[in-house]
């Protein structure tokens, strides 16, 4: 009998943490949808109190969401930890990385904007939007072989996207590769008739 009384208490208190994990994830899922809608609505602060009602600091999903929701409402600081923590629950996470370069650009925290893509290209080497934008920050620092090879890899990937052409040509150019910057300046204007950018580097090489 003693066994019997063991097994029902523990039947009962297994029914118990079933129940309250379904009402839990029914309220997380009544959040998410709530905070949806006023993120439509641009109501970030409204948002972000829904979702922190229910909040779980083992959720990859709502420190993921409240990362977005508070880059959005201005608070970059705070984005920033709930998408470290996002990150620290799933380190391979390459959508929390790319979350987390948003605050931390508005925050002008470069370092770790570029850590975040070169952890990314760690996972994912042909991850154009790491590749890209990795570029664009050595381009910007005037390390035009640095930069040639991230964009070099976008155009390897997607031959014929303009961004990447357009840089890839730009980045020839700075390295005195008049004759590559040419074709691709021609390729731009291929994809993007008239493209100011690509006719101000054609002029260039002319001269």
């Amino acid at each position: 009998m003693k066994s019997l009384k063991i097994l029902a208490t523990l039947i009962t208190g297994l029914l118990i943490s079933i129940q309250s994990f379904t009402q839990d994830y029914e309220a997380i899922q009544s959040a998410f949808a709530q905070s949806y809608t006023d993120e439509y609505k641009g109501d970030y602060s409204k948002a972000i109190d829904g979702l922190k009602k229910v909040y779980d600091e083992s959720s990859y999903e709502i420190n993921l969401r409240l990362g977005w929701l508070t880059y959005m409402g201005g608070f970059f600081t705070e984005s920033t930890t709930f998408y470290q923590k996002a990150m620290e629950l799933r380190p391979l996470s390459i959508e929390a990385k790319l979350g987390y370069v948003y605050p931390a650009s508005a925050l002008g925290k470069w370092q770790q904007v570029k850590k975040q893509y070169v952890d990314i290209l760690a996972i994912d080497p042909q991850n154009v939007t790491a590749n890209y934008r990795l570029g664009s920050i050595y381009y910007g620092n005037e390390d035009y072989a640095t930069a040639l090879k991230y964009f070099e890899a976008v155009v390897n990937l997607y031959p014929f996207d303009h961004d990447g052409l357009l840089m890839y040509a730009w980045t020839n150019f700075k390295l005195g590769k008049s004759r590559e910057a040419e074709v691709l300046f021609h390729k731009v204007l291929m994809n993007t008739p008239n493209d100011a950018s690509a006719l101000e580097g054609l002029g260039l090489i002319k001269k």
